[in-house]
């Protein structure tokens, strides 16, 4: 997910985004075909009629005759926006599976009936996408510098000729509230009903989640949480700053594995590289796993090094939701799955 700027980016450094991790080396065995500020796969219908415009985290006014009805988005965006009842027509980002399976990005979204225009990093079909007539399109940015999540950089201006106003909701280098209240915002120019029951609903479970984590945080405060992430020949650790989901817990409380700033450097403050030889280099009571398609999850791990884990010989592994769905619905379990964890963890460093 994000990304040395320097490079924007290695596709190392991009998908090693949230903190996280190593994408990158996951992403790149690929192939290459292929960025503060606070249903049923069909196009939405919000009764909203006349002009529409939505100033983005970039500064830039999106507008539009009408509120758009033909929607492309980033997969994970896609999948916020259909808990708050906005449907797209296409997505681009990680979607399907190799087993033809909805992809963790896609939320409940029936997949089935979404075009989809990429899978992989680097793949946008331009074709389908000016064949959809897109009224916008929309993705998160893990950068400074305004660069679209999954529009790739090479085709970026072929894709804005085909006319589409565009909206980039920022999810790098501030707390998880922020993305959460700017989707919210986004979903309701767009025809959403922010006030119904079930908005209301999901948007207090995770409030009460977050009084949960910082609470369990506050009573365990000895419980070293490690971010990690897995691909063949690199386990990466993922330091606390620019993913809002680490700066969230940190703000909660949560005592998180902290890599020297000097060795965050080469991934643009990201994560540090460490051979599975060396994987047992931080002591953590609790390990979270990178949940995403293109690394590998824990199951899969073969190293002998990473079953003598203290964390891992004790069960204390569970997934960490390292690209959220920016609704309150998806957001509020992943607070409780944490404070869960820690509330239940032994003491094992």
């Amino acid at each position: 997910m994000p990304e040395p700027r320097a490079n924007l980016l290695s596709r190392r450094g991009i998908l090693a985004a949230g903190g996280a991790l190593g994408l990158g080396a996951a992403l790149a065995a690929c192939g290459d075909d292929d960025a503060k500020s606070g249903g049923s796969g069909k196009a939405s219908t919000s009764g909203k009629s006349g002009p529409w415009s939505f100033k983005d985290d970039r500064g830039q006014t999106a507008k539009a005759d009408k509120v758009p009805a033909n929607i492309v988005a980033f997969t994970g965006v896609a999948a916020a926006l259909f808990d708050y009842g906005i449907e797209v027509k296409g997505v681009f980002g990680p979607t399907k599976t190799k087993d033809g399976k909805a992809d963790v990005q896609a939320g409940d979204m029936d997949i089935s009936k979404l075009t989809i225009l990429g899978n992989e990093y680097g793949q946008f079909n331009i074709e389908k996408y000016a064949a959809l007539a897109p009224d916008v399109l929309i993705s998160t940015m893990f950068d400074d510098a305004g660069t679209l999540w999954y529009v790739p950089a090479e085709s970026k201006d072929k894709i804005a000729k085909v006319g589409a106003p565009s909206v980039g909701i920022s999810v790098y280098d501030r707390q998880m509230t922020g993305p959460l209240e700017r989707m919210l915002a986004l979903a309701e120019s767009l025809g959403a009903d922010v006030t119904s029951a079930k908005v209301t609903k999901a948007k207090k479970r995770f409030e009460d989640a977050a009084a949960k984590l910082r609470a369990a945080a506050k009573a365990n405060p000895d419980i070293k949480v490690l971010i990690g992430s897995a691909s063949q020949d690199i386990f990466y650790v993922s330091g606390s700053n620019l993913s809002v989901d680490l700066e969230y817990f940190k703000a909660l409380g949560v005592n998180i594995v902290e890599p020297p700033a000097k060795t965050l450097k080469a991934s643009g403050g990201w994560f540090e590289n460490l051979s599975w030889e060396n994987v047992d280099k931080y002591d953590a009571d609790i390990i979270m796993m990178d949940n995403r398609s293109a690394t590998i999850q824990p199951a899969d791990i073969t190293k002998g090094t990473w079953k003598k884990l203290p964390a891992v010989k004790a069960g204390q592994v569970i997934p960490r939701v390292t690209e959220p769905i920016f609704s309150y619905d998806k957001c509020a379990p992943i607070l409780e799955d944490l404070a869960a964890a820690i509330e239940k963890a032994k003491k094992v460093s």
